[in-house]
């Protein structure tokens, strides 16, 4: 089970997000602000931080910035004020992986929880498992059924974003900033190359397919769970 320190000074808030993660499945660890989640995090184990930013004696930004110095590289999630950009920038800037703002949708907050866990797995483990296919970060190799190759460095870091975020739809674009750079002077087309190389590669796969998206860009689709 996922232990998920809740970090907020209103205790009706600090109470529906505890109860919230409880019955998602997650053991939820109340803190009524940073320096009682520090003292928390000696002794217990925790995956993940949501956190207020406003808090007395010691803030959200306090409670990130101590951590990251420490070189903690847990999931934080903040929770900000309706349109206070300057916090959400700060916050990044810092080292916070994702924002909510208030009022909190409590149903989005459990799907944000499960994506940052995800991607801290993925992350840590520099892997990708889909049915029988396993993508290697390290090594940019795609192993199926056990039969290992090695994938050109462009068309590896394509596929192993669209399977990070399976179902979620990358425009050429963003995968082009991503992959190649945001300066990058090649055309956007190069993407649609690279995505028919795949195609071609993973020939007969029936883990996923890249599904083309009409006018938008692409997506990866599981057909295993």
């Amino acid at each position: 089970m996922f232990s998920i320190l809740v970090v907020e000074d209103n205790a009706d808030m600090r109470e529906l997000f505890c109860t919230v993660l409880s019955d998602g499945g997650y053991r939820a660890i109340p803190a009524s602000d940073g320096l009682h989640a520090l003292e928390i995090m000696d002794k217990e184990y925790i995956d993940l931080i949501v956190a207020d930013i406003m808090m007395p004696n010691m803030d959200g930004y306090g409670l990130i910035k101590s951590l990251r110095d420490a070189s903690y590289d847990l999931p934080i999630l903040v929770v900000i004020a309706k349109d206070q950009f300057s916090d959400m920038q700060k916050a990044f800037r810092i080292g916070t992986d994702d924002y909510m703002i208030k009022p909190i949708n409590v149903n989005e907050l459990l799907l944000r929880v499960e994506a940052l866990l995800r991607r801290a797995k993925i992350s840590s483990e520099k892997k990708i498992v889909v049915g029988s296919t396993i993508l290697d970060y390290d090594a940019l190799t795609v192993t199926r059924n056990g039969v290992e190759s090695i994938l050109p460095q462009k068309e590896f870091y394509l596929l192993y974003k669209l399977l990070a975020y399976p179902n979620k739809i990358f425009t050429r674009q963003q995968l082009m900033d991503e992959i190649w750079g945001m300066f990058s002077e090649t055309d956007e087309r190069t993407v649609n190359t690279h995505i028919n190389r795949l195609r071609d590669r993973l020939e007969g796969c029936t883990d996923f397919e890249i599904v083309t998206v009409r006018g938008l860009g692409y997506k990866a689709v599981k057909h295993v769970e």
